[in-house]
């Protein structure tokens, strides 16, 4: 039997179907039977089936906070008086072992009198969701990562692409991961893996004509007249200054 882990607060559910061949409390008129549940200080009443006699049904679901350690509920039967208090039928134990390890139970409980005899029994349906889980789960790791081998596929299968595609026989397989620069072996050279040089004739030739006697510089000699300074050694009679410029000192 599987083991039920961490019950503490988790939500038990379960559902009074109805009971069967009760002991009738009654002489005259058809009992009227309702259902005690009680789980620690849980205690649950189903409505009462008026006239169910022996074989009331209730199909009435309740919701228990299970308590690690107490694996049993007690449930009692009685029948509703109006004039007297109510009568006891049977009461019984309900046992969680099984709804707790395989998450349902659907059973007939008996029920006794007081004075240990037969008294019928009682039909529950029990849920219990969080079977054979652990109170603190985690998420499962993921497998190791492995470096693939080249020419390997980390699949059961190639991928389409490349299924779609065999290698020819001698040469080796590619692998299904693209790159940035393929090997040299399987592309060419691009022809524009560098800047082409400029044609010759940028070279040779000048984007100036060339300075001929037909265009004089116009910083040459000859594009301004002589200076009007008299020659060297001329003196001047005291007084003239002839031109513009004042005479020289000696």
């Amino acid at each position: 039997m599987s083991i039920a882990y961490g019950i503490q607060g988790q939500l038990l559910e379960v559902t009074v179907v109805a009971c069967n061949k009760l002991k009738d409390t009654e002489w005259i008129s058809r009992q009227d039977p309702y259902v005690c549940l009680e789980y620690g200080s849980s205690k649950f009443r189903t409505r009462t089936c008026t006239d169910g006699g022996k074989n009331p049904t209730f199909q009435e679901k309740f919701v228990f906070k299970l308590i690690e350690g107490l694996r049993e509920i007690n449930v009692v039967v009685w029948n509703s008086n109006t004039v007297n208090s109510d009568d006891f039928i049977g009461s019984g134990k309900v046992q969680l072992q099984k709804v707790l390890s395989q998450g349902f139970d659907d059973t007939a409980w008996p029920l006794q009198r007081k004075n240990g005899r037969h008294a019928g029994e009682v039909r529950l349906i029990m849920h219990y969701a969080n079977t054979n889980k652990p109170a603190t789960s985690h998420a499962q790791s993921g497998p190791p990562y492995v470096t693939p081998t080249p020419g390997s596929y980390p699949y059961s299968v190639a991928p389409p692409h490349v299924a779609s595609h065999p290698t020819p026989s001698g040469y080796p397989a590619p692998s299904p991961y693209p790159t940035a620069s393929p090997p040299s072996a399987f592309y060419p050279a691009s022809p524009y893996s560098t800047v082409p040089p400029p044609p010759a004739a940028y070279h040779s030739a000048s984007l100036y004509p060339p300075q001929s006697a037909a265009y004089p510089s116009p910083y040459s000699s000859s594009a301004y007249p002589p200076q009007p300074y008299p020659p060297q050694g001329y003196s001047y009679p005291p007084g003239q200054y002839p031109g513009v410029y004042p005479p020289r000192s000696h």
